[in-house]
This record gives C-alpha cells, sequence and structure tokens, in this order.
C-alpha cells in the first residue's frame, strides 16, 4: 500500500471510532508510531481536526463533516453477500436495520456499480438447512437482548435447560451475544446462579425487558468465550473406516462428533475424530454399525456391545 492509500485508510479508520490508538493504526497498517505520527500530521495539514490525546489516542473533532466514502465495488458486493447472511442466521428486525444501511449504502455508488450489484444478487443465496425447525426464539428474543446489552438494563428470561430438562426463571445481565454451530447464544450474568451462564436464545420461551440498570462492570465478551473455547476435556481419538455408499448419510453429522480428517482407502473412507465422549459417540455409530468399522479405540466397543444388548433386549419383548 503506498502512503497516499495508507493516509486514506487511517482518516477511515479514525471516522469508524470516537477513538483510535496509535498502536492500533501502526498494527493495523504494519508501520511503526514514527509513521503513525507523521501520517497523522499529514492529515492536520489537509485541514482534517484531529484532536490527540497522550495516552488515549486520536479522534476527530465533533461536527465535522467529511464527503461519503466511496466503496469499491468489491467491498459492496461483499457487503451484499453480507445482507444475504443476516437475512438467513438473524431476525427479521436486524436484517430490516441492515437492508436500510445497505439501501444508504447503495445511494453513494456510481450507477455501474449499482447495477453491478444488481447482477450479482441473482448470483449469490445462502439455503438454511431443510430439516431444521425454524428457530422462532431468535427471531423474537436477539433484539431485546442487543437493546438490553447496548443499555445495559436486566431481562427476565423462562428458560428450558437441555442437561437437566426444566424450565426455569431467570434475571440475567447480558453480556454479549455469539453465534455458534448454526445456533445464536447470550452470555450473562445470572442472578439465580450467582455467576455467568451462556443461554441458547431459542431456547427462551419468554423474555421481559425490565428497564432496570445494573451497575456491575462486566468483563469483555471475548473474555468469555475464551473461557467457553478453551475449556479442558478429555478427549478420545476414535478412528473408524466406513464404506464410500454410507459416505452420504454422514453429511455435517461428522462436525458435531468431532470430525478431524479422513482418508481415501479405496472403496472405504477412514475418518478420525476428537470426542469428549465414547458413549455419544457409540449411539451415533450404532446409525452406521452395518456399514463401518471402529479400529480404535478398542474400548468403545464395550459401549457399542452394551447398546447392542440393550436394543435387542427391547425389541424382544
Amino acid at each position: 500500500m503506498n502512503r497516499i492509500d495508507r493516509i486514506s485508510a487511517i482518516l477511515i479508520q479514525l471516522q469508524s471510532k470516537k477513538v483510535v490508538k496509535g498502536q492500533d493504526i501502526a498494527d493495523k497498517f504494519g508501520i511503526s508510531l514514527r509513521t503513525v505520527y507523521r501520517d497523522v500530521k499529514t492529515l492536520e495539514e489537509a485541514g482534517v481536526p484531529i484532536i490527540g490525546e497522550p495516552g488515549t489516542g486520536y479522534s476527530i473533532m465533533d461536527g465535522y463533516r467529511l464527503p461519503p466514502v466511496m466503496f469499491t465495488r468489491e467491498e459492496a458486493t461483499a457487503l451484499m453477500t453480507a445482507e444475504k447472511l443476516i437475512e438467513k442466521f438473524t431476525d427479521p428486525t436486524t436484517a430490516d436495520v441492515y437492508n436500510s444501511a445497505m439501501m444508504k449504502i447503495k445511494a453513494v455508488l456510481r450507477g455501474d456499480d449499482k447495477s453491478h450489484l444488481e447482477t450479482m444478487s441473482d448470483h449469490i443465496e445462502v439455503l438454511g438447512n431443510p430439516y431444521l425447525p425454524e428457530d422462532a426464539g431468535t427471531s423474537i428474543h436477539l433484539q431485546t437482548i442487543l437493546k438490553s446489552i447496548a443499555q445495559k438494563t436486566t431481562i427476565t428470561i423462562d428458560y428450558f435447560a437441555n442437561h437437566s430438562q426444566e424450565f426455569t426463571t431467570r434475571k440475567i445481565e447480558p453480556v454479549g451475544i455469539f453465534f455458534l454451530l448454526g445456533k445464536w447464544y447470550v452470555v450473562a450474568y445470572c442472578w439465580l446462579r450467582e455467576d455467568y451462564r451462556s443461554f441458547r436464545i431459542d431456547r427462551i420461551s419468554k423474555i421481559v425487558a425490565s428497564g432496570q440498570h445494573f451497575q456491575q462492570k462486566h468483563a469483555p465478551l471475548s473474555s468469555f468465550l475464551k473461557d467457553i473455547t478453551a475449556q479442558k476435556r478429555e478427549l478420545h481419538t476414535v478412528v473408524m473406516e466406513v464404506d464410500k455408499h454410507a459416505m452420504r448419510f454422514i453429511g455435517e453429522q461428522k462436525y458435531y462428533n468431532g470430525y478431524i480428517s479422513e482418508r481415501d482407502l479405496g472403496e472405504r473412507v477412514e475418518m478420525t475424530f476428537l470426542t469428549s465422549s465414547l458413549w455419544g459417540f457409540a449411539r451415533w455409530y450404532m446409525m452406521l454399525g452395518d456399514a463401518a468399522d471402529i479400529t480404535q479405540p478398542t474400548s468403545i466397543k464395550t459401549y457399542i456391545t452394551t447398546l447392542a444388548k440393550e436394543i435387542l433386549k427391547k425389541t424382544e419383548q
């Protein structure tokens, strides 16, 4: 990136946040702090009213208005692709808000770029899984949770806990939301448990915004996600050989069971998994039992034999 393009990009970065640290600019463009100081000075000399506070960062003076930012064709196409993802994987309200923002973006595009987007729109689609039910809870609750996060207010939820198969009413202080394996979750401080918990949003049957502000200062969402993904569990390596004709029945289920890799053996496929539950894997394997063999660990065969005997017992009754 040449210096003119970099200075323009720094100006856009300054417009994107209230305060931008000099080190953040240096990290983004791979330059030294000395170079950041020179580039910011160039912007100041060009008439951009930049306020710099030692130890805080740079900001643009309130009230200063710049011409609309022009998007490249590739940037506009990426935003349109994101619009289709948002329509499919968020709630209708969020989709409407994003659609409104996209209309404003399209308004500043050149005529040929607008035509390009209209053409590309017919060539990009996002399809949901037809075998999974619609997440009605997400459609109803996502915006309420986001509003509560922004306003730092508590909400009360009626929640179904899958592990205990129980409904409970919780008062929570939401910290943030995240998307994992096709589902939205909210991380929050739970008054009932007096600790932080993650709740799957589609399992919330009712939600009430209390309007009550909470004073507790919560850590950033990223710190909770780090704890969630770093939870130490004993993992078992499972190697399974599957007849090729049966591979079509596996589909996305392999990812839910710890899929790592696979190797072509000719008429069969060798698949390797890391699972935290040999019992759980054994139950999944029963679906493929006549077309697959587990080569390791041998200990899983005890679980499979036990399950097979229980099934046989039930069918003989």
